[in-house]
């Protein structure tokens, strides 16, 4: 008789951490706050959300609405320096995109009708339909384009978990660490984080590599994470991820070039 073997997905969560065990030799200490931050790249996943033309261009989502997009526009540098970063170690990158069906059939009356604005979701803009996928507007901004292999996963919500496969892509890869960046700190990575806390992954947070139209919820966004020993995970800077990240297997090309200024220059509103 012929033996069909089956994928498990063990959805109990990683194991609980144990602060007294040996690290392993690929572990790296991020200083973080509310303390450092141990992580193994090949056990690590760089989740990027949402940097979308949408709401980072003249002429998107977020300037239709009356936001500064050029508040959000300020991540794309050091983020594609953390992008390089984990791309020479190996590490599973995966891009995430807010959208809907053309139809909207997947998009909820509540967050079709909220705010009362004649912009809505499935409007037409200069980008194309607002928020649709397949439209210009809802692709990533090219400076932080996918490479080949990376994950690109459309969201129907506002967290990366919600009504996605992302949590089955990452048992199935043994991730049990986050390094969690883009927009907007309080919406889509706020969500994402608590989403992925809930579910026992341990978050890391980049502060610079994460925006939102409104400074001063980027600032309580970022504090909230981090309060109370870390509630719902870490936060640290895109430099003192690269200070420990680039002495690990980076080649010394790639190490020379995260070291450089930054070569990103194009123009956001192209």
């Amino acid at each position: 008789m012929d033996l069909i073997a089956y994928n498990v997905v063990d959805i109990a969560g990683p194991e609980p951490r144990n602060r007294h065990q040996k690290e392993t030799p690929s572990m790296i200490s991020v200083p973080a706050e509310p303390y450092e931050f141990d992580l193994d790249p090949a056990t690590t996943a760089l989740i990027v959300i949402d940097m979308q033309r949408d709401f980072l261009q003249p002429g998107g989502f977020g300037e239709m609405l009356g936001n500064d997009v050029s508040l959000l526009g300020r991540v794309v540098a050091p983020l594609r320096r953390v992008l390089d970063g984990a791309r020479a170690t190996g590490m599973l990158v995966i891009h995430t995109r807010e959208g809907h069906r053309p139809d909207l059939a997947d998009c909820p009356p509540a967050k079709l009708t909220r705010g009362r604005s004649a912009t809505t979701i499935g409007s037409p803009g200069p980008k194309g339909r607002i928020l649709i996928r397949g439209e210009e507007g809802h692709d990533i901004v090219p400076e932080l384009a996918p490479i080949e292999g990376e994950v690109v996963l459309d969201k129907p919500g506002k967290g990366a978990f919600y009504a996605t496969d992302l949590e089955l892509l990452l048992r199935n890869r043994s991730i049990t660490r986050l390094i969690v960046t883009g927009v907007t700190t309080e919406v889509c990575v706020h969500t994402t984080v608590r989403e992925a806390n809930d579910r026992g992954f341990e978050c890391l947070v980049l502060g610079d590599c994460c925006g939102s139209y409104f400074p001063e919820f980027h600032e309580v966004g970022l504090k909230m994470i981090a309060a109370q020993g870390g509630i719902f995970g870490w936060v640290a800077t895109s430099q003192q991820l690269l200070s420990v990240l680039t002495e690990g297997p980076a080649t010394p090309e790639t190490a020379a070039r995260l070291a450089a200024p930054d070569p990103v220059t194009a123009d956001l509103g192209a």
